[in-house]
Parts: structure tokens; C-alpha cells; sequence
């Protein structure tokens, strides 16, 4: 079969071909609809080595944020039929920890919890095939095309996640700013019209464009990056700051422009993986405002998602690329020329 490889750091991933891997014990072979290109996988694809925890040896398959039909199911594994369409729960933890037994295998506390394509010692899924060792991570789609929900197993439930631990703050009166609109800054503006209908969305971005499409996802306003933005939430607020911020950018400059906007008993959530360092003293962030890194989600938040994705409460703008174009999907990425989400779809 075909696979998108990363072969060498700082190398552009290399489309090889690769045997199909037989499903063991327990496990299922997917046929993959979709692979999201994710900026996680940019992180890595441009690091000079192995990050810290790195357990996967070069060469290997990227994509972690996986779709697709069951092909075929190893011994023991019941409940899932050839051909049904799944989403592929990314974090891929031990199961038996006190924090798998609750679905939170993203906070696994024997194994890295990272899964296929980042890292955990497991190839992803841009590839025609991927070996999914626990039919646990499995969830079906029902009338979902996997093509389109791919997304919605890390953008759609990393999202979901940082507003839900957030909800008890939102309400009526309440304000919730997005800083960053591309997929992840999408789907969180409406995660949080999902859950608090009652809560002002309030979208900040450097891209007049990004802001246009977030104002059809369902923001109540949008600004600009700068000065003038940190201005106008204080107006809106009474001068007390938003009561949830999310940066999904990551970066010195708005994550200082955060720790403005938010308000005392606030929550700042940090979901950007930028690299930039949040300044700490006594009045900066706001008194007992909770700042917060989570990452992905629960495996029952996912089904969540899934759920409101079958609503059609939330939906996630994709833009499809045959395996062979993903390393162009990823310079668009990295060019900041993809609105909403780069799937690359193996079996178009």
C-alpha cells in the first residue's frame, strides 16, 4: 500500500510503499477516507530530531486525525462490521490505567497517550490502510462521511474539550474570545455556540479573511489583532475582561494579548501549539484566573461531537487532497493558505 512517510527530520515526508499490516489480537484494519494535516504534524516534520518522548522510530506513517471503513477486524473483536464507517479515536493510551478506564487515554499515565503519526510508536494514517491496535478506539459514524468528519476526531474534539472544562464560567452575559480562526479557532467558536447559545462569541485574528469565514461560524463579533481588540473586549465586558480565552495560536504575542483580555476567575486556555511562553507575576493574568494546556480529549467527548456533527450543529470546512498532493496540502498549511481543514483522502 501506499503511505505519506516521514524519512529524515527536517526532510519532506516521502510517499513510499509499504506492506499492509494483518490485524492481531483485538486489533482492526481501517481503510482510510481521510487524514487530517494537522500543525502538530508541521511541528514535527520541521524538528531538528526527536522531540522530548518521541517513541517511533524513522522511517513512519504521519496523520493522527483519522476516518475510515472497517476492512477487517483481528481475533476476538466483535461489534464492528466490514465496511462500517468509523472515526478513529486518536489518543492511544494502556486501558487499564485509573484515566483509560474513564476514556481519558489523552491523559494515559503508563504510556504517552499520543497515537498512530505522533509519536507513540505507531504509524497514522496517511496511508491506504491503518492498524488500529485497540478496537476500543473505534466509534461509529452512522451517516457521517468519513471524508468530512476526519476533522472532528482532533480539531473537532480538541475544541469541543477546551470549551466544555470552561462551560460552568458561559451563560447569558458571558464572553468567550477565540484568538485564531483557522480549523481549530472554527470549530471552537462554534463548540461554544453548541453548548452556551447564550455566550458572546468574540473571534481575534491577523487574517480579515479568517475573520469573515469566523463570522459565518457563528461569531457575535470580529477583530482584528492588536491594541484595538484588547480595547474593544474590556468595552464589551464592563472593562472586566472575558470570562473564557482561547488561544489556539500559541505564540509570545497573543498569548500576552490573552492574559489582557481575560478577567479575574477567568480561564485562559492555552490550545496553539506556537512554542511562546505566557508571562506570570502577581497581576498578570488577572487574579485566580485559571490557565490551562489540555490536550485533545475524552474518548466519550468524542462520541459528543459526533453526536452534534449528526445534528449538524457543527460542521468543519474541508479542503480534499489525493495522498499523492499531501506535501502540497502541508505548504498550503504552513502558508496559512488552508481555511479551514487539509484532509488528505487515500481512497477518494
Amino acid at each position: 500500500m501506499r503511505a505519506f512517510q516521514l524519512v529524515g527530520w527536517q526532510q519532506p515526508p516521502e510517499l513510499r510503499e509499504v506492506p499492509v499490516p494483518e490485524p492481531g489480537p483485538g486489533q482492526v484494519l481501517v481503510k482510510v477516507g481521510g487524514a487530517g494535516a494537522c500543525h502538530s504534524d508541521l511541528h514535527i516534520m520541521e524538528a531538528p530530531g526527536p522531540p522530548p518522548g518521541f517513541a517511533t522510530e524513522l522511517p513512519f506513517t504521519l496523520g493522527h486525525e483519522n476516518a475510515g471503513w472497517v476492512e477487517r477486524a483481528g481475533p476476538g473483536v466483535t461489534g464492528l462490521a466490514p465496511g462500517e464507517p468509523v472515526m478513529v479515536y486518536g489518543p492511544w493510551g494502556c486501558g487499564v490505567c485509573a484515566n483509560c478506564r474513564e476514556g481519558r487515554e489523552n491523559y494515559c499515565q503508563k504510556a504517552s497517550g499520543q497515537g498512530g503519526g505522533l509519536g507513540g510508536g505507531h504509524d497514522g494514517g496517511m496511508a491506504e490502510y491503518l492498524l488500529v491496535p485497540a478496537a476500543r478506539s473505534l466509534i461509529p459514524l452512522g451517516t457521517l462521511d468519513p471524508r468530512q468528519a476526519a476533522p472532528l476526531s482532533d480539531a473537532g474534539l480538541t475544541s469541543y474539550h477546551a470549551v466544555k472544562r470552561s462551560l460552568h464560567l458561559l451563560g447569558p452575559g458571558s464572553t468567550a474570545v477565540v484568538i485564531g480562526t483557522g480549523g481549530l479557532g472554527q470549530m471552537a467558536i462554534q463548540m461554544v455556540r453548541a453548548l452556551s447559545a447564550a455566550t458572546t462569541v468574540v473571534a481575534v485574528d491577523t487574517d480579515a479573511g479568517k475573520l469573515e469565514t469566523a463570522k459565518r461560524m457563528g461569531a457575535d463579533e470580529v477583530l482584528l489583532s492588536g491594541e484595538e481588540a484588547v480595547t474593544r473586549i474590556k468595552d464589551i465586558t464592563g472593562q472586566q475582561g472575558a470570562q473564557l480565552v482561547q488561544d489556539m495560536v500559541g505564540i509570545d504575542p497573543t498569548l500576552r494579548m490573552a492574559a489582557r483580555m481575560a478577567r479575574v476567575l477567568g480561564h485562559l486556555t492555552i490550545v496553539g501549539l506556537g512554542g511562546g511562553a505566557l508571562p506570570i507575576n502577581f497581576s498578570s493574568p488577572p487574579h485566580e484566573c485559571s490557565v490551562a494546556s489540555p490536550y485533545w480529549g475524552s474518548l466519550p467527548e468524542l462520541m459528543e461531537v459526533i453526536t452534534l456533527a449528526q445534528q449538524q450543529k457543527i460542521k468543519m470546512r474541508v479542503e480534499h487532497f489525493p495522498l499523492e498532493r499531501a506535501n502540497d496540502a502541508y505548504q498550503r498549511l504552513h502558508d496559512g493558505k488552508i481555511q479551514g481543514r487539509a484532509v488528505i483522502t487515500p481512497h477518494p
